[in-house]
């Protein structure tokens, strides 16, 4: 008698071959007739501010291209023609623009770095529980607040001036003579405002950073035997690389334009006459306002090549942060 024959189902084959599955998204649903009517109207509502925007920002940014193929001098009204790129070649062949510009990236430069790193030791001091912790954050924000100008002319007589400046008789104290400062080091007081004016704006962004900081992780490393030295270099800065990042771009583009502390302290002398105090100078002193246009043409196209490295910094910043919650 023989075994019977022992019958092994074989597994279902799959009609599909596993190289051909796909995985399909799930299809959006289909708005229905009110949604898509809610929408036109959100997009019609929104039209009179896109032309507003184009009206105001881009409408005058053609005339000034316009205007910088002009050969047009306010002192010769009547010569004024087509010159073609010869402003531009002016503005690259003269010598005044290298300058600007190396003046602009130390000032800028200068006033940032000191700015991130007193507005770190400042966000370090704030981030502590004390008692008046609300009225120093306020008093410390105050410089940020005033107008560039009035910045300017309290540093220029207040605390600069030679005579009756509070550092001048500070340094008289400690048995120093009276320096010149805008004279002597333009550049330096250019930078010392800005300094001051800037490092609130540092702080703020700073602070923010090291509030969102894990505390049980800083816990944790106490625990394991990390000083605050340690924990600040291992742990502390690289949280707060972005936001550093995010305070010098934004913090450059704003000093990018800076205009008053320059025109009000040292009037473009001393290596400080930065792209925006020459656009000026070219504009109002000079009469060329074709070549001041070809000026404010190429400024405005270095500070919207800053613009993008920030906004794309903000965005990973941003969706960074998103894809973490």
């Amino acid at each position: 008698m023989t075994a019977p024959d022992l019958i092994v189902a074989e597994p279902a084959q799959d009609p599909a071959p596993a190289a051909s599955r796909t995985l399909r998204r799930p299809s959006t649903p289909e708005l229905s007739a009110g949604q898509k009517k809610a929408l036109r109207l959100a997009r019609t509502l929104v039209w009179p501010a896109i032309v507003v925007a184009i009206l105001v920002t881009q409408i005058p940014f053609l005339v000034t291209i316009y205007y910088s193929f002009q050969n047009w001098n306010l002192m010769r009204p009547g010569s004024r023609g087509f010159a073609g790129f010869d402003n531009y070649v002016t503005v690259f062949t003269g010598g005044a623009f290298m300058q600007s510009l190396s003046a602009t990236v130390v000032i800028t430069g200068s006033s940032i770095v000191l700015s991130v790193l007193f507005g770190l030791g400042i966000a370090l001091l704030l981030n502590r529980k004390f008692f008046g912790q609300g009225l120093a954050r306020t008093l410390v924000i105050t410089p940020f607040l005033m107008m560039p100008a009035a910045a300017a002319l309290i540093f220029k007589w207040s605390m600069l001036d030679a005579n009756v400046g509070m550092v001048n008789w500070g340094l008289s104290v400690l048995g120093v003579d009276p320096v010149q400062w805008n004279t002597d080091f333009p550049a330096l007081t250019v930078i010392m405002v800005l300094t001051w004016q800037y490092t609130p704006f540092m702080m703020l962004i700073l602070l923010a950073g090291l509030q969102s900081q894990s505390k049980e992780t800083l816990e944790a490393a106490s625990v394991d035997g990390a000083g605050p030295v340690r924990s600040f270099l291992h742990m502390t800065l690289p949280h707060l690389r972005q936001y550093i990042e995010l305070a010098v771009l934004l913090g450059g583009i704003m000093l990018l334009q800076v205009f008053d502390p320059i025109a009000i302290m040292t009037r473009g002398t001393g290596g400080t006459k930065t792209l925006s105090y020459l656009l000026y100078e070219r504009a109002f002193v000079g009469l060329e306002i074709g070549e001041a246009a070809a000026y404010g043409v190429i400024t405005v196209l270095l500070t919207i090549i800053v613009a993008s490295v920030a906004l794309r910094l903000l965005f990973k910043i941003f969706s960074s942060e998103g894809a973490k919650s």
